[in-house]
């Protein structure tokens, strides 16, 4: 069986409800509960290291505090924190994105920077510049929470987390929420995690040895040859090939 039919095997197979249980845990399993574009993020953002340990932070988190004045949520949270951020680093993304949301949608503000190319790099510039600018809070922690806008692009990270997180917003399936409707799916970049770029390179879908975005760049550009108007498909499958050590 050739790669493009395996993964198209696995794609169907895995677009079940059952691929998201405290057994077989994903920050996704957490953002579904809710249908909520903010509360995703936060899910989305805090995904990495363990994945147990992942969902039980999340699941440990009152997200009504979205609604709730700074205080109350600076008292709320006081003894909420996650490997590199401090109480003070969430306290700061709850505040930050209550502020947004009086402001605008996430998807809008994605949508200002990606419209005029298509490009879903320069929308995310686009809101992590804004959300810097509404709550311009620094701190080692928070910072690796919220990225930065790359000095040069060519040489960035992988922004993993999130183009996960528009994964989740811009498809629909039995996984993916698909809560936004103005970005294009086929446009959406792989969000690259370890699992998937080993797994990746052991298929042949990638060459590139680098950790980075030219990496998710090439994995993009080799899944739109399975399929140019829904690429990123194939992620959950890779994520789960490589977490369940198949490949």
């Amino acid at each position: 069986m050739d790669i493009k039919s395996r993964l198209d095997q696995e794609v169907e197979a895995r677009n079940s409800h059952n691929e998201l249980s405290y057994d077989k845990p994903d920050p996704l399993l957490i953002a579904s509960k809710y249908q909520d574009e903010t509360i995703a993020l936060i899910c989305a953002l805090f995904a990495y290291g363990n994945v147990k340990a992942i969902i039980k932070f999340l699941d440990s988190l009152d997200f009504s505090l979205l609604e709730a004045s700074d205080e109350m949520i600076r008292k709320a949270l006081s003894s909420h924190y996650y490997r590199f951020q401090k109480s003070e680093d969430v306290v700061a993304l709850f505040i930050a994105l209550k502020r947004l949301k009086a402001i605008d949608s996430i998807e809008n503000i994605f949508y200002e920077g990606y419209k005029k190319e298509q490009n879903i790099l320069d929308g995310l510039w686009n809101f992590i510049s804004t959300l810097k600018e509404i709550y311009p809070y620094k701190s080692r922690g928070y910072s690796f929470l919220v990225g930065s806008v790359p000095k040069k692009p060519n040489s960035a990270g992988t922004y993993k987390r999130y183009l996960m997180y528009l994964r989740w917003m811009v498809r629909k399936d039995k996984l993916d929420m698909g809560l936004w409707s103005k970005i294009d799916k086929k446009d959406l970049l792989m969000p690259l995690d370890t699992h998937t770029f080993k797994v990746s390179q052991k298929l042949g879908l990638l060459n590139r040895k680098t950790y980075d975005i030219k990496a998710t760049l090439e994995l993009t550009k080799k899944l739109k040859e399975f399929d140019a108007t829904d690429p990123i498909k194939y992620d959950f499958a890779l994520y789960r090939l490589g977490q369940e050590k198949i490949f």
